[in-house]
């Protein structure tokens, strides 16, 4: 699995994005298979190195120690501490998502009409944007908005699900 995602890894997402949408045809399906295959990778390869991290910690060697096994371990400590990066990770690539569903829809390879979409309403606007850029400016600014509103929300989350943050803000 980590070589398949090294893999992933070694073409940029809205590269594979174009490709698979291309070689699959456009729709939603294919755009959210597309975005979620690299996604999922770089999802995986973020919790996994949290929770290795977690694993060498004292108090999962002292839980193993007492007799615990590896998927209480699991369940019970290193879940519950790697919940804010993973859920972090999840806001900044849903962001990102987002960002790269609006390209492909703007390339007309992304959600077709009559479903609406901000890439294709950017697209659309484009051939107007001197007599009416108004039609541009608000799909652009709906993009900007939502892909900032992600990223505070997750930085908020980093910082409310930290622990070491946490104790840090009280002294």
């Amino acid at each position: 699995m980590a070589r398949l995602g090294d893999l992933l890894f070694a073409f940029p997402a809205v590269l594979t994005a174009i490709l698979l949408t291309a070689a699959l045809g456009a729709g939603a399906v294919n755009v959210v298979l597309a975005l979620g295959l690299f996604n999922a990778a770089v999802f995986a390869r973020v919790a996994r190195g949290a929770a290795l991290a977690v694993w060498r910690r004292d108090f999962v060697r002292a839980a193993l120690a007492l007799g615990r096994g590896p998927l209480s371990v699991t369940l019970v400590h290193v879940l519950p501490n790697i919940a804010g990066v993973v859920i972090v990770q999840g806001t900044v690539l849903f962001a990102v998502a987002v960002l790269n569903e609006a390209a492909l829809s703007y390339l007309g390879l992304g959600i077709q009409p009559p479903s609406p979409s901000w890439g294709k309403m950017l697209g659309d606007a484009q051939t107007f944007l001197f007599t009416a850029p108004l039609q541009a400016i608000f799909p652009g600014a709906a993009i900007a908005v939502t892909v900032l509103g992600l990223n505070l929300l997750g930085d908020g989350l980093r910082d409310a699900l930290d622990p070491r943050h946490r104790s840090a803000g009280l002294l």
